[in-house]
């Protein structure tokens, strides 16, 4: 495991792009977070104790993954991420394939990485860093929208995307400029949420110790 938490790891990465990127995109993509933790909808936030109606989502190599093939071992462990260019979620699903994966593995968990983008764009991510979990499309962000963690790009942010000549919509797959915030959903084998946590800044994503401390409750509450 690295000595370095993800939270120090991205801070890091922030630091530097804040040296190195362009002052006016920066200051949209700084803007645009902010604005995310103004005026998000925590109330309509997945939240523990919720219960989950049956899902498919589609993982990049074996096809159509339901909810019930994901609880077969145990809980399984979504983790939202943004698409497979994001700069954070390539410095954040290496980390938890390191420093999470074989954690819950070893305790009978699945874990899922998530995001809308279509499996033919989407599998770069999980090849790229040889990813030990499954990763797989919410097909038109389907279980991000039922979670309530989904945002859309305000409009310097749009027009920031046109202008580079790959808007995100087309990035994606999805044609849209909605993306899941960073979000980690913890579901029991009964279907229930026992675990969530949602980050409207994508640049704050859950520590792996708090996924693992989560999964072990449960995993107590069930023995007990």
């Amino acid at each position: 495991m690295t000595t370095q938490t993800l939270t120090e790891t991205l801070a890091d990465f922030q630091a530097n792009r804040a040296l190195t990127m362009a002052a006016d995109k920066l200051k949209i993509n700084v803007d645009q977070r902010r604005l995310l933790v103004d005026t998000a909808d925590r109330a309509a936030f997945v939240k523990a104790g919720d219960t989950v109606a049956p899902f498919t989502l589609t993982e990049v190599d074996e096809g159509e993954l339901t909810l019930q093939a994901l609880l077969q071992s145990g809980p399984a462990v979504l983790i939202f991420f943004r698409f497979a260019g994001c700069p954070a979620c390539n410095i954040a699903l290496p980390y938890y394939n390191q420093n999470l994966a074989p954690q819950l593995a070893a305790l009978g968990a699945t874990l899922v990485g998530v995001s809308p983008q279509v499996p033919e764009r989407l599998r770069d991510i999980k090849d790229r860093h040889v990813l030990s979990f499954r990763i797989a499309t919410d097909r038109d962000n389907a279980l991000a929208r039922r979670f309530g963690v989904l945002y859309e790009y305000d409009e310097p942010s749009r027009r920031a995307s046109l202008e580079s000549g790959s808007p995100i919509g087309e990035v994606t797959g999805t044609g849209t400029f909605e993306l899941p915030m960073p979000t980690v959903v913890i579901i029991d084998r009964d279907g229930v949420v026992r675990f969530a946590d949602v980050n409207p800044d994508w640049l704050v994503r859950t520590e792996p110790s708090v996924i693992i401390d989560a999964v072990r409750d449960i995993q107590r509450s069930a023995a007990a």
